[in-house]
C-alpha cells in the first residue's frame, strides 16, 4: 500500500536536518524533496550552482525512476567553500508484496546510473560530518538501508564509507586533446572498424529533439529481446518522452543508418563535463557493417568538439563480455571499477525484511532466496 505521505520530511528549503546542531551556523544539512515545488526548484538551482551539473543528480532525472509510491529527494550539505548532494529514491517497504500489516519502513537508493554523494568546492567538505547526519536522519526516519550506485569520474565524490563493493570494470574514453587525440588513442581494430563501416555506406546523424525516439525504440527493443533482458531493461515509451520533456539540452540521440535503415541507436545523457552512453542497441543483421563502432566514434567526435572532457561507455553485460571488449577498444587504458555502497542503517530490520519475504514467497508457492551480494539482500 502506498505510504509516501508518511515520512515526515524537514519542511522548506533551510530546515535543518533533525538532529542537526540547531545553533551551528555551517554547515546547514536538509532534505529537498522533489513533490514540494519550492524544494525542487532549490534542489535544481544547487545543481546548477555546480560547475559539474550531472544529470544523474538532477531532480527530473530521479523523478523518471520513481513510482507513484515513492519519495524522489536530495539529501544535501552545504559549509564554507563546499557543497554535497545525495540524490535518493526512498522506497516504501509497505508497498512490497510481503509487507506484513502496518509496515510503515522505507529504504533508499541512488537513481539508476552513476550517483553521489556528490561535492564540489575549495573548502574542506564536511565528509565525517555528513555520513553521520544522514545516519542520524535514515534511523529517524526508519529508513532501514540505503544502496548507492557511485560515480566513476574522479574527485566527484564525498568519502564514500568503507563498506563499498566493486562490481564489474567501466571504461571510460578520455576525450582531452580534441577528436584527432581521441581518434589516435583507439585500438588499432576499433579504427578499422571505423572505416569498414564508412565504407560499408553507414552514416550518422544526431537528434538533440527526440524527433528520432521512435527510431530508437526500434532497435533498442530488438536488442533487448534478442539479448533477453531483464524486465527492467523495457522501459515504456512514457519513461522516454518524460527524459525528452524533462531533461531538455541533457541528453541526445545518435542513430546510424545504412541504406536508410537506422541499424544502431544510442541515448546519450549529457552533463556539464561528461557524455554517457546510457541505452541502446544494433540490430543484429548488420553487425558486418560495423555501424555501432562507427555511431561510437561519431558520439566521441560530438562530445569532444563540445568540450566534455570523457565519454562514459558503462561495461557489460556480464564481466569481460562482447560487450565489454567492444567498448575496451574505444579506451584500452580507460578502464576504472564500478562500485556500489551499501548502508544497513538497522539490521534487524533487513533481516526481518528477508523472513517476510521468505514466508510469503513459501505461502505463494514460489522460489525465493537472498542473492549473494545483493544490496539490500531482502529485494535480491
Amino acid at each position: 500500500m502506498p505510504l509516501s505521505g508518511a515520512m515526515r520530511l524537514p519542511g522548506p528549503p533551510g530546515t535543518a536536518v533533525a538532529g542537526a546542531v540547531q545553533d551551528e551556523p555551517t554547515p546547514a544539512w536538509r532534505i529537498l524533496d522533489a513533490a514540494r515545488p519550492g524544494e525542487a526548484a532549490a534542489w535544481e538551482a544547487l545543481w546548477r550552482s555546480w560547475p559539474g551539473r550531472e544529470v544523474m543528480a538532477h531532480p527530473e532525472y530521479a523523478r523518471l525512476f520513481a513510482r507513484a509510491c515513492d519519495r524522489v529527494v536530495c539529501f544535501v550539505g552545504r559549509g564554507e567553500g563546499w557543497n554535497v548532494m545525495l540524490p535518493l529514491i526512498l522506497r516504501p517497504l509497505g508497498a512490497e508484496p510481503w509487507a506484513g500489516p502496518g509496515e510503515e519502513r522505507w529504504d533508499a537508493a541512488s537513481p539508476y546510473g552513476y550517483g553521489g554523494p556528490f561535492t564540489w568546492g575549495e573548502g574542506a567538505r564536511g565528509d565525517a560530518t555528513f555520513w553521520a547526519r544522514y545516519a542520524a536522519w535514515c534511523r529517524q526516519e526508519r529508513v532501514i538501508s540505503t544502496m548507492l550506485r557511485l560515480s566513476v569520474v574522479p574527485g566527484q565524490l564525498a568519502a564514500v564509507p568503507p563498506v563499498v563493493t566493486p562490481r564489474q570494470q567501466n571504461v571510460v574514453c578520455a576525450l582531452d586533446g580534441g577528436p584527432d587525440a581521441v581518434w589516435a588513442r583507439y585500438r588499432p581494430n576499433a579504427r578499422n572498424n571505423v572505416r569498414h563501416a564508412r565504407r560499408a555506406g553507414v552514416t550518422v546523424e544526431v537528434d538533440e529533439t527526440g524527433a528520432g525516439l521512435d527510431a530508437f525504440l526500434d532497435v533498442y527493443r530488438h536488442t533487448m529481446r534478442r539479448r533477453a533482458a531483464e524486465g527492467w531493461y523495457f522501459l515504456p515509451r512514457a519513461f522516454f518522452e518524460q527524459l525528452v520533456a524533462r531533461l531538455s539540452g541533457q541528453f541526445a540521440f545518435f542513430l546510424a543508418r545504412l541504406g536508410g535503415e537506422v541499424v544502431s541507436s544510442e541515448l546519450v545523457l549529457c552533463s556539464a563535463e561528461n557524455a554517457y552512453a546510457f541505452l541502446g542497441g544494433t540490430r543484429a543483421e548488420h553487425f558486418p557493417a560495423r555501424p555501432n563502432d562507427l555511431l561510437r566514434h561519431e558520439v566521441a567526435a560530438w562530445a569532444a568538439a563540445r568540450g566534455k572532457l570523457r565519454y562514459v561507455l558503462g561495461g557489460g553485460y556480464r564481466g569481460g563480455d562482447g560487450v565489454y571488449r567492444h567498448k575496451l577498444a574505444f579506451a584500452p587504458h580507460g578502464v576504472v571499477p564500478f562500485r556500489v555502497a551499501c548502508l544497513v542503517h538497522d539490521a534487524r530490520a533487513c533481516e526481518e525484511q528477508v523472513r517476510a519475504r521468505l514466508a510469503f514467497a513459501e505461502a505463494t508457492g514460489q522460489t525465493w532466496a537472498p542473492r549473494e551480494g545483493y544490496c539490500p539482500p531482502y529485494r535480491g
